[in-house]
Formats: structure tokens, sequence, C-alpha cells
């Protein structure tokens, strides 16, 4: 299953949609304006609240955590490393491969590949296709996808 990310270029606050294959809203993405930290809440078609992200503010690496029914179901934490951003997933035992300075890498599990996402270029705003090999975990994969965005753009605002 394929879902489509496009971020808007100027918005005052992160609001966005997330489309299915057939171009239909499946979340609804949107940012908290005046907060410490960056907080993201998912919605799903319907309205209803189905995930949060938000980010630890005291870390040394950038260090996000996802709520899911009000309880912590992962924490997505950048490893230090020199040359390569790395990341894991930590109470899910994932992790990702792959370019992640160009939004093109691959989620893995002990099972095998979970989620591929890959930038789409020369579009107006940022747009990404995030591929779901098993849509039980379309919500997390989507998450995961959402919180190494938030990690990226935090390190580039701070070069």
């Amino acid at each position: 299953m394929k879902l489509y990310l496009k971020q808007k270029v100027f918005s005052w606050r992160d609001r966005f949609f997330v489309k299915d294959e057939t171009g239909s809203d499946r979340y609804a993405v949107e940012g908290e304006l005046f907060s410490w930290g960056k907080k993201l809440h998912i919605y799903s078609a319907d309205g209803e609240e189905s995930a949060f992200i938000r980010q630890k503010l005291i870390s040394l690496m950038p260090r996000y955590y996802v709520e899911i029914g009000g309880d912590v179901i992962c924490e997505i934490v950048k490893e230090f490393t020199f040359f390569k951003p790395s990341y894991r997933v930590d109470g899910l035992a994932w992790h990702l491969k792959g370019d992640i300075w160009a939004h093109d890498y691959v989620l893995y599990s002990s099972v095998g590949e979970e989620m591929r996402i890959s930038k789409e270029w020369f579009t107006w705003g940022d747009s990404y296709v995030i591929d779901v090999t098993n849509p039980a975990n379309e919500l997390l994969c989507l998450c995961v996808a959402l919180a190494v965005d938030c990690a990226i753009e935090e390190s580039r605002d701070r070069d």
C-alpha cells in the first residue's frame, strides 16, 4: 500500500494531508504552532486522532515519541554518527537503512522490510511516497517517516 505525503511550502503551522493510492485523504497531520519542541497530531479521515508525535526536549540527539491511544508505542532516536545519519526505532526493534538526507530509505524489522520511503524531486513543497509492506503497520510507518522528517528539519535548522 502506498501513501503520498505533500507538505505545503508556506504555512504558519504544519498542516497537510496524507493521501492513499486513489488520491483520497487518508490522514491529516497538524502541528502545534506555539509549543516547546515539535508536536504533530495525526488524524484519521473521519477526524479522530490516530497518533501523536512529540519531541523530547532535553536530549543529546533528536528523539521523538510516538503515542497511539495515549500509550507510547515507540521512540525514534537519531544515533550519533559522523558521516551518514542513522536512526533506530526503540520499542519495535526497527531500524532504517539508506540515504536519510535524500529521503530515500527502507525501514526494516526482524521479519523484513516494513516501509520504503522516497522523496519526489522537482515538486512545489516536500513530496514523499511511502510504500508500506504490511498494511497493519501503516500508521506506525507513517509516524516513523514523520518523526525522521522532523529530525532532519531540526538538524537543517541548526546548521
